[in-house]
């Protein structure tokens, strides 16, 4: 059972403003509905596996609003990139999730994925699509920086009630389900961490690079066993998304506690677009130090008398 979800380095938390001017001038409904609608119309050319230009999208939207400038819209598609994950759905690569404090949005976003079914079926298909392995021998899989958010002022929630929204399907959920995606980002880091071995001439202890998800079965809080350059143990848990690096992964009770436990040899690579450009980034030590953690589930028991 999945118990934590991470929630992308605190971008769920952070408040960005693209200028002071702009952050005055409230967006009327008009203008949130195109922009929304412009949205929406790309993210399901993008899970449906079409080319479009942002750019174009962008400045055929321009003379639609009320004297917006191209800055204004990035931003607010970066509002709507957010709120799509707050309702479960997969946002736009390229768009860094920042906070929308207009509520407006959320309740014209809702609408539209409710009149548009046609996207809830890319969503499933796209999220449940078989992963096709790739030949990890053949493939240099490239480890990238992780990704850099900038800290900001978290919003202040003291006292508020939250507004709970119904979510139909959590598509990052159900991606994180889907056991041939696992598997196939699993190979490609197994395959790396045996080549970054014997690449150092150290092949003795490439070969004993083990996938112990598979050779030992789930549950041990990590997936391959490797080693570093002097032999010391490299427990690597791998996580794969077929979306942008920013999205939200799940992370076990039992890996957060092997994370702790193991925290100077523990490493979390992050595998995603898969089904574009493979890459990775890897996080060290405990998880919670490096990712915000927000409680998703909990196994509960009755207590007895």
């Amino acid at each position: 059972m999945k118990l934590l979800r991470q929630l992308g380095f605190n971008v769920a938390t952070q408040v960005e403003i693209a200028s002071e001017a702009e952050a005055s001038q409230v967006w009327a409904r008009a203008e949130v509905e195109l922009l929304v609608s412009d949205y929406l119309d790309m993210l399901a050319r993008e899970l449906a596996g079409q080319t479009f230009n942002k750019s174009s999208q962008r400045r055929a939207l321009l003379p639609l609003l009320n004297n917006r400038s191209e800055s204004a819209i990035e931003f607010k598609r970066r509002n709507v990139s957010a709120a799509l994950l707050e309702l479960g759905y997969p946002p736009l690569r390229g768009y860094l999730p920042a906070v929308n404090k207009q509520m407006l949005l959320l309740d014209v976003l809702e609408q539209q994925l409710a009149s548009r079914p046609a996207l809830d079926q890319l969503a499933i298909s796209f999220t449940d699509k078989p992963a096709v392995p790739l030949d990890p021998a053949s493939y240099d899989l490239v480890q990238v920086p992780i990704p850099a958010v900038r800290q900001k002022n978290q919003v202040a929630r003291d006292g508020v009630p939250r507004k709970r929204r119904a979510v139909k399907r959590d598509y990052i959920e159900r991606e994180a389900r889907n056991s041939t995606l696992g598997r196939a980002g699993e190979l490609l880091i197994l395959e790396y961490e045996r080549r970054r071995l014997a690449q150092r001439g150290l092949v003795q202890l490439a070969d004993k690079v083990r996938h112990v998800a598979v050779e030992d079965g789930d549950g041990l809080g990590y997936d391959i066993h490797s080693f570093t350059e002097n032999g010391a143990d490299r427990f690597v848990e791998v996580k794969t998304t077929a979306l942008g690096e920013l999205t939200p992964f799940f992370v076990s009770a039992n890996e957060l506690e092997f994370a702790r436990e193991h925290e100077s040899a523990f490493h979390l690579c992050r595998v995603f677009d898969f089904r574009g450009a493979p890459r990775f980034f890897e996080l060290q030590g405990a998880i919670e130090s490096r990712c915000a953690l927000d409680p998703f589930s909990f196994r509960a028991h009755l207590i007895p008398r």
